[in-house]
This record gives C-alpha cells, structure tokens and sequence, in this order.
C-alpha cells in the first residue's frame, strides 16, 4: 500500500519491504447519501476500518477506545497494527476532518445519531464468548442517552445479545429517547479488511424496525452491495454460521491432504479438479498447518458452546476444530520424521509468523502454535516476518527463538525451513541462496506455495501438506504403505 510520509500513517513503521503493496480501492464519493453524524467504540481491527470507511463514504466519525495507548498512537497518526490501505484512508480522511479518536465516549455518544459497538468479545475458559465489554458499552449509551439513536452490533455476538443489549441500555436510561438496536455483522478478512468493506460482497442487517432498516439502508447505499434484512437473532446467526462453514472448508482440504499423503496423491492437483464443480469452487481450499486468527477458532468453538446449552451436540463443529488443532502435531512428527526422528538440537529457520498474510495479528497463530512444539521437542527456532515480529516476540516471550530482521538470515545455518505464512516475498525465495546458506536440505512448505521441482533442483528435499516428497524422478510416500 502506498504510504502517507506527510502524515505519518505510512507502513515504513512496521519495517515493510519496499516494492508492489495491494492496491487501494478505488474512494466513493462523499455524499452519496446524506452525511451521519457517527461514534464507533471500539478501535480494533473491525472498529477502525468501519470508522474510516465509513468516514471515506462522507460521514462524521469518532473511533472511541478506552485503551488510552491506542488513542495516543491513533492521534500521532500512527496505526497500532498494519492492515493494507488502511494508513492511507485514516489519513485522509483525518485531514479531511471527517475522522477523529478520543477515549470520551460520553461525548461521542451524546453527538452521534448511529452509535456502532465493535468491541472485542474473545473466548473465556470455557470457550463461550466474553460479552463483558458490550455489556459496559450498552450500560454507557443508556447513561449517555440524551435522543433517539439507532445502536448497530458490528461484534461477533451469541445469538440474543442484540435483545440484551436493548434491555441494558432500558435499565440505565435517564431519559426516554428512543433507541433501535440493529444488528450489522462485519465480513472483513483481516489483510484485505479496507476492500472487503469497500467492495462488500453484502450487507446484513437484523432489525424489525422500517426506520432503522432505512437509515443503515441509506447508510450503506454507496457500496451497491446486495443488502439482505433478517430479524436480529437470525442476523447474527449469518455471521456465526458463515465463520463456520469457512472454517470447515480449510478443515475438509487438510483432512483430505492427510489421506492423499498415505496414499501418494498431490492435494494441490485434487484441490484443482474439486474446484472445477461450481458447488464447491476453489476459495479456502488451500491445505496447510491449520488456520488462526481471532474469528474462526473463537467463533467454531463459540458456536459449539450455543448447541451445547441448547442440548444439541454439534459434532461437525468439534471435529473442525480437531482437525484443525491436529495439524500442528501432524507438522512437527513430519519434520521429526524428516530430521531423523527428532528435532532436538536442530535449527529450524520459520518463515512467516502472523496467522496470514497481511497482517500483523499472531492471534491463535499456527506458525506460534509450531514454534512452541518445535521448542518443546528441543529445537531451536530462527524466525521472520515482514510485520508481526514485535506481536510473536511479546507472545512467545521465549529467549529461545531468534529473531531476523532478514529471511535469509533466518535460513542460514539452519537444518530445516519451515514455510508457515504465505507473503509474497517468500513466494520468490531463492533456492539457490538457500541451499547454499542451510545447514540441512529440508523445505517444508506449509502453506503449499513452492513448486517442488524448482526446490529439489537444487539438492533440497521438499514436503507438503498432502504433497508426496520430491524423490528424483518418483516420489516416496510419507507413511507405511511404502
């Protein structure tokens, strides 16, 4: 993405290398629709990319966040996490006077006609969701109401909270304003959060009430996007639901790619003739060490929690979730295989430490979760990552992991490398540097993006993910069929 240098906002912060970044999407023009006055609490990943976005559209926005580091770092023009595009659209529309952060929601609230709750809502113990923070935020619209305002749910929310967010702001209303709480699940990936919004694929909303569906209609009219209307418990079932059978598509691929591995088939090849049936089509077909993040494993498991209260056992949903925990002790007994029976006292080069490209959240990170087996087992762990360093050093906090600020300072000396991301810079690793700079021979492409014969050209042994291993002119199968 380019960056901002005059405002500060550019990427150059988080240590991107220079060359080709995603390009911006092409801004709508302000005042498609009437201009609203809006408060957005919450200014995390969903929060703010709802606030310049919705900013960009030609709206007065306040991003509110009681994390007053957040607030500060917002207003020195900074991002506190890279997110493509997003630099460039906070700035603008910065200078335009159409963004603003504070930490005061009372003022942001009592100013707004739209107030927006994004605040995160992570896993407890139990795996059910952590509704504390909108319960609060509920609580302080109610005390702040001074008229009519319609309260739109951006969180990830069980399936009822939207009626219990109403019934809190009833409690602690000192006036009679009235209030229409709508639900508005987000449908943003982290990496391409910016165009997902501006180029939504659709608009959920769930409320009953003509004039709130008319404002969010009005609201979101610039995007052109399909706008489906639900009632508020089925809205936020959509989201859940989404999130699940997405995350079933990544589960459903590596759990084919661990048979085609006993069997010596190449999932790449499978994945390419089951995405030719338009009913199931290629999108989250992509095997490899398991998906990450704060939506799918929080919201698969959140979910399973909802059956369970209800009395129903969602076994589907538990056994996505298992295939997908497994594939990380599935990765560290290939490689135990591959280095000789164990990785104790080797030097295993990572590649790739947020959970996906594009981003800097190591949040449920399979590349982290990788690292701590590999360091449990006795290895010793060099890594690197355009942007998520600092995130997956205050993580791990592990003396034992190096650090590179180079990918191949990481390769070198090492008996392994281990693809666990999969940014375009290593896409075009140089083979020839690698072999010369290993220690050891072992390429593990974890996210299936090298091709294996450009690999074993230069002496190197390459595995895959449901990938037989490059052996001259066969290939030798990773199990004991032989």
């Amino acid at each position: 993405m380019p960056s901002d240098r005059h405002s500060g906002w550019g990427n150059e912060r988080f240590g991107l290398p220079t060359g080709p970044t995603p390009a911006r999407p092409p801004a709508l023009t302000p005042g498609a629709a009437r201009a609203r006055q809006i408060a957005i609490v919450g200014a995390g990943y969903v929060g703010l990319v709802t606030g310049a976005c919705l900013a960009e559209l030609g709206n007065s926005v306040v991003c509110v966040d009681n994390d007053a580091a957040k607030i500060a770092t917002l207003r020195r023009n900074e991002l506190p996490f890279f997110e493509p595009d997003l630099a460039e659209l906070a700035a603008r529309n910065v200078r335009a006077g159409r963004l603003e952060f504070s930490q005061d929601a009372r003022t942001a609230v009592r100013a707004a006609e739209i107030v927006f709750i994004a605040v995160g809502t992570p896993s407890q113990a139990d795996d059910c969701a952590d509704l504390s923070a909108i319960w609060d935020v509920a609580a302080t619209i109610g005390q702040d109401l001074n008229a009519p305002k319609i309260v739109v749910l951006k969180s990830t929310v069980p399936i009822g909270t939207c009626e219990r967010v109403s019934a809190i702001i009833a409690e602690h209303a000192l006036t009679k304003s009235h209030v229409d709480v709508v639900s508005n699940p987000e449908f943003l990936r982290e990496g391409c959060a910016v165009a997902d919004f501006m180029h939504a694929d659709r608009v959920v909303i769930g409320t009953s009430c003509p004039h709130a569906e008319a404002v969010m209609r009005e609201l979101y009219a610039p995007l052109d996007a399909p706008f489906l209307v639900a009632d508020l418990r089925t809205s936020e079932m959509i989201k859940y639901a989404s999130n699940a059978f997405l995350a079933a598509k990544i589960s459903m691929i590596n759990e084919i790619a661990n048979v085609c591995e006993l069997v010596g088939v190449d999932v790449t090849v499978v994945r390419d003739g089951m995405a030719l049936d338009p009913r199931i089509e290629g999108s989250f077909l992509g095997a490899g060490i398991g998906f990450g993040g704060s939506c799918f494993p929080k919201d698969l498991r959140a979910l399973e929690r909802i059956a369970e209260a209800g009395g129903y056992d969602a076994a589907l949903l538990r056994a996505v979730d298992s295939v997908n925990r497994g594939q990380i002790g599935r990765t560290l007994s290939t490689l135990e295989m591959a280095l000789g029976g164990s990785v104790a006292g080797k030097v295993v080069c990572v590649l790739g430490l947020a959970f996906k490209p594009n981003t800097s959240d190591v949040r449920e990170s399979p590349a982290l979760r990788l690292i701590e087996s590999l360091l449990q087992a006795g290895a010793t762990v060099k890594a690197h990552d355009p942007v998520a360093t600092p995130g997956a050093r205050a993580e791990l906090n592990d003396a034992k992991v190096g650090y590179c600020s180079d990918k191949y300072d990481a390769v070198r000396d090492s008996d392994a490398l281990v693809l666990t991301t999969e940014w375009d810079e290593y896409r075009d690793l140089d083979f020839a540097v690698v072999a010369e700079s290993m220690r050891g021979d072992l390429v593990f492409d974890g996210r299936n993006i090298f091709d294996a014969d450009t690999v074993s050209s230069h002496d190197l042994r390459y595995l895959g993910v449901g990938r037989p291993e490059a052996a001259g002119d066969g290939v030798v199968l990773r199990s004991a069929l032989g």
